[in-house]
């Protein structure tokens, strides 16, 4: 059943992340975005990560999506603003598709070389708990959470400078 679920959310996932390339309206990408988070963190509850994947909906899905939907709305495009150039696109497709099953390929075989017999580590005692995250991030990972936090303030500083320079 496991394995199951595992497909079927996988396979939501990458269909929404195609989606989100897919789709010229902004808001209907983010949505499809939305979609792909969501089928991600429901394979963070399979891995028994099950506060990973709670974090994964409050930040990602709810909290990032609203500041990208914001931005959007902010930026307040013309239609044919987001129009590409699809010249030669199945070439550039198949191109990326040759790239990614090669370094799939490898990866298959660096994997199996790693683990012969098909064996993997088992997982560390607090794997997934919010005691074991939260010691991760606040000693190994604490330059860079503080580093985050500081990128954030300034993104929120930029867009209050830009709002305040429209108005006047």
């Amino acid at each position: 059943m496991e394995t199951v679920l595992f497909y079927l959310f996988a396979a939501l996932a990458v269909a929404g992340a195609l989606l989100v390339i897919v789709h010229k309206n902004p808001v209907s990408s983010a949505v499809s975005l939305v979609l792909t988070l969501f089928a991600t963190a429901v394979l963070f509850v399979l891995l028994s990560a099950h506060f990973a994947a709670a974090i994964q909906i409050l930040v990602y899905a709810g909290a990032i999506m609203v500041l990208f939907l914001f931005t959007v709305m902010f930026l307040n495009l013309k239609p044919g603003a987001l129009d590409f150039d699809s010249k030669n696109m199945a070439f550039k497709g198949s191109l990326l598709l040759a790239g990614l099953f090669f370094v799939g390929y490898f990866a298959i075989l660096a994997y199996g070389m790693a683990f012969p017999g098909g064996s993997t580590a088992a997982l560390p005692e607090g794997f997934g708990t919010v005691e074991g995250v939260g010691m991760m991030l606040f000693t190994d990972y604490l330059l860079p959470f503080e580093l985050t936090s500081v990128l954030i303030l300034a993104a929120i500083i930029g867009v209050v400078a830009i709002a305040k320079r429209r108005e006047s």
